[in-house]
């Protein structure tokens, strides 16, 4: 299993890719120079990272995802809780929810993703 962590300017350079796919590697470049001020260099080698971590792939000069936004942040969900919960999302919420900020929106919310999860939506 590849490391999937990515820091902070490395989800910036992945958000382009994700917003912006299918991207040659070359628009990339550039995209990457307009929002992030990177050199061509810069975002050659990050690029490479994130396809060695297999996040991303770079098939003949076009760049598109092998994990979809969703699915790679579901599985860093699932790492943060097998590794401070014990995997434990009711010890997650537990915790989160000690600190007394849901909002009435959020809790409405978070109630409406367990009812559609419930009925398989």
């Amino acid at each position: 299993m590849h490391d999937l962590t990515m820091g902070a300017v490395e989800s910036r350079f992945a958000a382009l890719i994700w917003d912006n796919e299918p991207i040659t590697a070359a628009e990339l470049a550039k995209l990457a120079d307009r929002e992030l001020k990177w050199k061509k260099t810069t975002a050659y080698t990050a690029l490479k990272r994130l396809c060695d971590k297999g996040i991303f792939r770079n098939d003949g000069g076009t760049v598109t995802s092998v994990l979809s936004r969703e699915e790679y942040q579901s599985r860093q969900s699932r790492r943060f809780l097998d590794d401070h919960c014990g995997g434990s999302l009711p010890a997650f919420i537990a915790a989160f929810t000690k600190r007394g900020d849901l909002s009435r929106a959020d809790l409405d919310e978070i109630r409406k993703m367990l009812d559609d999860y419930e009925k398989g939506v």
